[in-house]
């Protein structure tokens, strides 16, 4: 089982990972696109932007239908939750490791001052 949670990781933060796709789901957070719509703002073939689909089919973020001889893109984005709850497990363990550096520091900072106000100062040679 976390296997299988882990390959889907994999395979979401694989799809994220190139900014076509990321576009891509852009255009889908608004709207279903055709294969055609979803490839006409970059410079590539209706063949490379299928593959950028299948990728992002294969992450489960993206859902394809035909219609005739469309083939039409619609988001899926629960998947994407799973990739949150990772990212939100190391928000809490860095927040909590930086909460006790700041306190360290603090405490550092605060014995440096008292160290300053205890030591007498020296007198300086007058000329």
């Amino acid at each position: 089982m976390v296997e299988h949670k882990t390959d889907s990781l994999d395979a979401i933060f694989h799809a994220l990972a190139d900014p076509t796709r990321r576009a891509m789901l852009e255009s889908l957070s608004r709207d279903a696109r055709s294969v055609g719509e979803l490839a006409a703002p970059f410079d590539i073939s209706l063949a490379a932007a299928s593959k950028h689909i299948k990728v992002l089919e294969r992450a489960g973020l993206v859902d394809r239908s035909v219609q005739g001889r469309t083939h039409l893109c619609r988001l899926n984005a629960g998947p994407m939750h799973a990739g949150m709850e990772w990212m939100r497990h190391y928000e809490k363990l860095w927040s909590a490791r930086l909460d006790v550096l700041e306190d360290l520091l603090k405490a550092e900072d605060a014995a440096a001052r008292a160290a300053r106000r205890s030591t007498p100062k020296k007198p300086s040679p007058r000329s």
